[in-house]
Order: C-alpha cells, then structure tokens, then sequence
C-alpha cells in the first residue's frame, strides 16, 4: 500500500514508511548471483550532505529514501544501469529541492487550523491501514515515530495551502478559452453509437455437455415465448436470469461496440428500441436481449463538457504556474550541492 498525500511530500512520506523495506529489497544479492570481482566502492554515509537549500541540508540517507519512493509510486524496480539509477536520483533531487523550496515560502504564510488539518491527514493516514496494529508495525520497521510522521505531514499541508493560494491567485479560465479549446479538439469530444440493453441470461457452463447445452437453449426458447406473448421483460428476467443484472431487471446500461462479445454486441445493436432479439448463443450461454434505447454517434455538445473542460484547464493552467513558481524561487535562492569525495 502506498500512501498518498500532497503534490510534493508524498515522496518524503512514501520514502519515510516503506523506503526503508524497499532498500532493503534491492540490497539483497540475486540467488546464484557470481560473486564480486573487486570491492565496491564504500557507500557514502547516510548522514552526508548531497545538497543545501538555502542553507537547509538533504542527506544522502533521505535521499536514498526519496528515490526509492519515486521509484515505488512509479512501480519500477531499481535499474541494474548505473546511469539509470543516477537519472532516478537527480530526479529524486530536483523533487526534494522543489518540495524544500516550497516548504520555506510557505511556512512564512499562517495556515488556520494548521493542528486540526494535520491530525485530519494523519487519521486519514492511519485509516489506509487495515488494523491499528500494521500501521504501528509499518512505523517501526521503517525506523519512524508518529510524531515524525505528523511533522512530514505538517510540510504537507503547510504546501498544499500554499499551492491553492498560488492557483488561486491566478487568472480564471473563461467560457471563451473553454470554448476555443472545445472548438480546437473537437476529436476528443466525439461519442461513439450507443445501446441501452437488458438481457435474460441462460447460464452454461464451459464445459457443459450437449444435452445441457440443448436443455438451456429450449429453455431460452420457451421464455423468448413467454415475452412475446407479453410477459414483462424485467420480472421475467429478475425470476428467470442467471446474470448479476438479474436485480436490476436485466438492466446492463448504455454500452458502445467493443464492450460486450462479438455475437452479444451484433445482436444489441441491431435491434430497435423496445424490439427483442432471437436467442443468442455465447460463450456465457444463450441470451435473450431487449433494447431500450439508441443513440447515434455524435459529438457532445459544448454545454455538456464545459465544466469538465475548464477544470481541466484550471488544473494545467495552475501547474503551469507552480513551475513558474519554483523556477522563481530556485532562481532567488541559493542551491548548493555537495562536492563529490576523491
């Protein structure tokens, strides 16, 4: 499980519960891997600085921490290529400088009911754990207290404040921008054909044999019968189906082509609303479908996607500016890296 928090100190949080058991991982040799020809070069100590922030030092140890954090919330594995895992590491640091950055420009800004709000996040936290006991087991291993995990997620909220405030303060996407970029990408707005469909579904097993095969289809018959003599669809289907669907009166929604299987799919779609199709034989069984509506493909109207389009440009209009941000405050402040030990 991966806990996740704000934008930036997810990392530090992620690092500072499982990084430790992820090292841990990779550090252990492959089985039957050939043993080392020549020493490997001496690890550097876990408390060595690799860059200041403004005076504020990162440690080699939260470093490795963070990268292997990157490295979990990405779902990778360590890279084997030196060059790679150097790669991994500047983009660990250049997250921690930013997070740091952040952070400083932040705490100068008073957060109201800054206790509450982390005590919310840490509740929030603890709850992702299935029993109290793991998420005291999950500290332990991993070498941290609750209280040094409410002081990360202090910087947390201290940041997330911080960066609504920011996104706040800049312009508002207007109907005009939203309808330009609705106009400029009118593909991404298209709407495949449609089918509202229920179904009665016979059950066969996949290994039924043909005299079973035979019995549910004659009884796939006798209900197709049974409707067209004017038995409601629903009840029919709510007493008779061998689907989940079956409580909703066989109700399986609007669908477009390619989420069904082929031969439910050619049949759904060639009916008209309110007609019933012949026995349709599957590899779930046979099935009996009614339409209950259509709808031909088209673009959504601008009304209908607006909202979703100016919060989409909202969010990448206030990313824009975080970058911007810390750009700003990289370029005010003063990054010192270590300098590498001959």
């Amino acid at each position: 499980m991966l806990i996740r928090t704000g934008f930036f100190s997810i990392t530090a949080l992620t690092a500072a519960l499982y990084g430790a058991e992820l090292a841990a991982a990779d550090a252990a040799p492959a089985e039957g891997a050939p043993a080392a020809t020549e020493a490997a070069a001496p690890a550097a100590q876990p408390t060595a600085v690799v860059v200041t922030v403004n005076g504020v030092a990162i440690t080699r140890a939260e470093l490795d921490r963070a990268t292997q954090a990157l490295l979990a919330l990405n779902h990778m594995q360590a890279p084997a290529d030196a060059n790679q895992t150097k790669k991994m590491e500047e983009a660990a640091q250049e997250q921690m400088i930013a997070e740091e950055l952040l952070y400083q420009a932040a705490k100068k800004e008073e957060v109201p009911d800054l206790d509450k709000k982390v005590e919310a996040k840490f509740d929030e936290v603890k709850a992702q754990f299935p029993t109290p006991e793991e998420f005291t087991k999950a500290l332990k291993k991993n070498g941290i207290t609750e209280q040094e995990l409410k002081d990360l997620l202090r910087r947390d909220v201290v940041i997330g404040v911080y960066i609504e405030k920011q996104s706040a303060a800049g312009t508002a996407v207007t109907a005009e921008q939203a309808k330009s970029f609705y106009d400029e990408n009118l593909d991404k707005f298209k709407k495949p054909d449609s089918v509202h469909a229920s179904h009665i579904l016979i059950r066969v097993a996949p290994k039924a044999t043909d005299e079973e095969k035979q019995s549910a289809k004659k009884k796939g018959d006798d209900l197709l019968a049974k409707l067209k003599g004017g038995a409601d669809f629903a009840e029919v289907a709510k007493q008779e189906s061998g689907d989940l669907s079956a409580k909703q009166g066989g109700d399986l929604g609007e669908f477009s082509r390619g989420q069904m299987v082929k031969p439910f799919e050619d049949a759904a779609f060639g009916l008209k609303p309110g007609d019933l199709s012949e026995v349709v034989e599957t590899q779930f069984g046979y099935h009996i479908i009614k339409s209950t509506g259509k709808t031909e493909a088209q673009t959504a109207p601008f009304a209908e996607v607006q909202e979703k389009i100016v919060q989409y440009l909202t969010e990448t209009q206030a990313q824009k500016q975080m970058v911007a941000k810390i750009a700003e405050l990289k370029k005010a402040g003063t990054i010192v890296p270590a300098v590498p030990a001959k």
